[in-house]
């Protein structure tokens, strides 16, 4: 029998976990799963309050990568599964105190529609004349890494960086443009600027070969549950087996010792065979500092940004005020401290009553660190203040609740993908070692799942 420790309980965790419950039920793996807080789960909460479904984490995951969904028909949950409204998918960029729509045919910050794109009061006439040279620009050799930024200001112009694509990574990644890495973050466009030369070229030609029949609708862009994303928790932890779980059970250290590893967890330790670091990756860097500095070193230079979400609920009067759509982001250049908001009555309709409206307000990065120590009536009083400013909404709330994420949200630097080459030389040099998480190649809750079935592979050598 093969003794496994699975060190945190988010969704990376509790994945492993799962997978390793039909090895466990066979007599060949017996594992423990060690996490510090009372709770499993995560950042996969939910609150209902008053006829909303209230998101304390993320609130749905990307249609395009499976492994979310897999997984939720593996538990039984296909007949629960919703996606977003997108019928109704609108977002607003804040430009000089005014909400304008981004124009249709912008996939992903670059233009394929000319005529919408020329309309637009989102981009001035010189970012308009740059998106039309753009089309002309000759395939590129792949050279070094360089920041999201960087490859943008190139094609479009540093106003696009501003107005698109910082405000839609910041509400992504709660990163900067300027410092998250293309080949790690966007690693299509990359290969776009090498094969096409043209993003612009290259997305045209991506969308002719993605075009549905007429009679098969779109799948949709996001996708959720119908309780919420703590449904999937809910779900999941009733088939592990429960002797197997060891909450609020905080893992001092791991040894590599005996062939084996050396657990050391409150008072006890235990011996296992393998583990998975399925904690943020300063956590597992600390974990390491004895068994192996180098891959302990290359761990903690990834760095986090924390994040604050506000759900705010309101009356019919509110939501009959609201403009349509999914939402607006706020470009850094306008001053505000909130870097987005969605309409979450729009995105997710049966997620709030037809008489509520329900809002769900971000901060990330330096944003949120400069409103930590405040309290959460402080905090959601400055969100007042900015809704006030920008959407003119003066109503109260009938509901607020502010919940807070502490070095959540990894940030892939420039030259990401090549540390994390690194690190895989460095964990293959550790026996059963293997890491899961959003720290890696994906920050996405498909990410970590598809990260965690990954790890299960790699210590059970399968």
């Amino acid at each position: 029998m093969i003794r496994i420790a699975i060190i945190g309980g988010g969704i990376s965790g509790l994945t492993a976990a799962f997978t390793l419950e039909e090895h466990r039920r066979t007599g060949a793996v017996d594992y423990t799963l060690y996490e510090s807080s009372p709770h499993l789960g995560g950042v996969l909460r939910t609150e209902h309050i008053d006829g909303c479904v209230v998101e304390a984490g993320p609130d749905s995951f990307i249609t395009e990568k499976p492994w979310a969904a897999d997984l939720c028909r593996a538990l039984g949950l296909g007949d629960q599964l919703i996606g977003s409204n997108d019928s109704d998918r609108k977002t607003y960029i804040l430009l000089h105190g005014r909400l304008i729509p981004m124009p249709d045919g912008l996939m992903f910050m670059v233009p394929t529609k000319i005529l919408p794109t020329g309309l637009s009061p989102l981009f001035s006439l010189t970012t308009k004349l740059r998106m039309a040279q753009e089309l002309l620009h000759p395939p590129r050799a792949a050279g070094a890494d360089e920041s999201v930024a960087s490859l943008v200001e190139r094609h479009y112009g540093a106003e696009m960086v501003d107005r698109l694509a910082d405000p839609l990574l910041s509400g992504i990644y709660g990163g900067e443009a300027a410092s998250l890495s293309v080949r790690a973050v966007l690693p299509r466009f990359a290969e776009m600027e090498r094969t096409h030369g043209s993003l612009g070229r290259a997305m045209l030609a991506a969308r002719n070969r993605m075009s549905h029949p007429a009679d098969q609708p779109a799948p949709p862009l996001f996708t959720s549950l119908k309780n919420g994303m703590q449904q999937l928790v809910e779900t999941l932890v009733p088939r592990l087996n429960a002797s197997s779980l060891a909450t609020k059970t905080s893992v001092q250290s791991i040894h590599l010792e005996a062939g084996g590893w050396t657990v050391s967890a409150g008072l006890k330790s235990d011996h296992f065979d393998a583990v998975i670091l399925a904690v943020p990756t300063h956590a597992a860097a600390e974990l390491l500092s004895i068994s192996s500095p180098q891959l302990s070193a290359e761990l903690s230079a990834i760095n986090y940004t924390s994040s604050i979400t506000i759900g705010l609920g309101y009356n019919r009067q509110v939501r009959q005020s609201l403009p349509p759509g999914f939402g607006f982001l706020v470009p850094r250049s306008e001053g505000k401290r909130l870097l987005a908001a969605t309409f979450v009555h729009n995105k997710f309709p049966h997620r709030a009553p037809e008489d509520r409206a329900l809002l769900r307000c971000f901060f990330a990065g330096s944003n949120a660190e400069n409103l930590w120590p405040l309290s959460d009536d402080a905090i959601v009083a400055v969100v007042r203040n900015e809704l006030q400013q920008i959407l003119g909404l003066r109503a109260e709330p009938l509901f607020a609740r502010v919940y807070k994420w502490k070095s959540a949200m990894a940030q892939y630097g420039v030259g990401h993908l090549e540390r994390l080459d690194r690190i895989q030389r460095l964990r293959q040099q550790l026996p059963k070692l293997a890491l899961a998480g959003n720290g890696y190649r994906g920050i996405g809750i498909p990410d970590c799942i598809r990260s965690a079935q990954e790890a299960v592979r790699q210590v059970l050598n399968t």
